[in-house]
């Protein structure tokens, strides 16, 4: 797949991009070999549903999308493996196990050590070879069991609960991760510092692949991530990990006080705080946000102004946790 496709492109690849697209409830149509603006459409309406940019534009994030929305549930056996299986089957493996008690971590539609260790357990509960993977037998037993059960709060979502309403009501300790793919490496070391005179214990990240930046968050051990990315908007927007039946609470929470905080002393009058799925809030374990603060020109111009604002959101965050149901 020669990637990206936009308007313009033709052949085989976008014919298949069309049949996909198709398949996923999205008009086009599928035995067309031309990217016209109705595909652009299309790929604008898939990529709002399923929380990454609206572009139009089908980039590696899009298309690996489109592959993962086509796996349903019991269409394959899912294990772990490296690299970790990916696909809409998986998250909703990960909700119909969170419904039932069993912690296979975050929806996000990877299946990780968590979640083998949570179809382990239920196979276990449920009588079944327990070797963790999710082969036609415990998928059919899992879909019988959770057809009654409540998917829309999973244990992993009252988890995040509990660990934000009893941590400590102050950054000293806090392990904080700090990132950004730009232009913004003062900024994020001004941030740093501020928060590691309070005594919180800092990872600053700068590589430039957010996949990357996430698996070390991960390994830090970090219980928060702040990243920061420029955009082509001249405006403020922070987005937190939402996806169909679980949102980080811990994440939107961070993001609304980000979304008030930060238009101030980027000269806006306002910002929004949205939901995604973006690669950085989908692959971190922890509650994360992506603040898109516009050009650099303007960001770099008022760096002192933005860590104030990061720094005060944080602080924030971690004396006031959001109130849950």
């Amino acid at each position: 797949m020669s990637l990206p496709l936009s308007i313009g492109a033709t052949g085989e690849e976008v014919r298949d991009l069309h049949r996909r697209l198709s398949a996923a409830g999205h008009r086009v149509t599928s035995e067309l070999a031309y990217y016209s603006p109705s595909t652009a459409t299309a790929i604008e309406q898939f990529q709002i549903a399923h929380g990454l940019d609206a572009t139009g534009i089908c980039d590696q994030a899009t298309w690996n999308t489109l592959v993962e929305a086509s796996y349903k549930l019991g269409d394959r056996a899912i294990y772990h493996t490296q690299p970790m299986l990916r696909g809409d089957d998986i998250a909703d493996l990960q909700l119909r196990l969170g419904s039932l008690g069993f912690d296979a971590g975050r929806a996000d539609g990877i299946f990780g050590p968590e979640t083998e260790r949570a179809v382990a357990d239920f196979q276990r509960n449920a009588g079944l070879t327990s070797d963790g993977v999710a082969g036609p037998q415990t998928i059919a037993e899992l879909i019988r069991l959770s057809a009654r059960a409540d998917t829309s709060r999973s244990v992993a979502q009252v988890r995040e609960d509990e660990e934000l309403r009893s941590r400590p009501r102050q950054l000293a300790g806090l392990r904080v991760a700090v990132g950004q793919n730009g232009p913004f490496h003062a900024l994020v070391h001004l941030v740093g510092r501020q928060i590691r005179e309070q005594g919180a214990v800092v990872l600053e990240e700068h590589h430039p692949d957010w996949s990357t930046q996430a698996r070390n968050a991960n390994e830090f051990g970090s219980q928060v991530f702040l990243a920061i990315t420029p955009s082509d908007e001249d405006g403020c927007d922070v987005a937190y990990f939402a996806t169909t039946g679980f949102t980080s609470a811990g994440g939107r929470h961070l993001a609304e006080i980000c979304a008030q905080l930060l238009p101030g002393a980027l000269g806006l009058s306002s910002g929004t705080a949205n939901g995604m799925r973006v690669a950085i809030l989908r692959e971190t374990r922890m509650p994360a946000v992506l603040c898109r603060v516009g050009s650099p020109t303007r960001v770099v111009g008022q760096n002192a102004g933005v860590a104030a604002a990061l720094v005060e959101a944080l602080q924030q965050w971690v004396q006031w946790p959001p109130v849950t149901e």
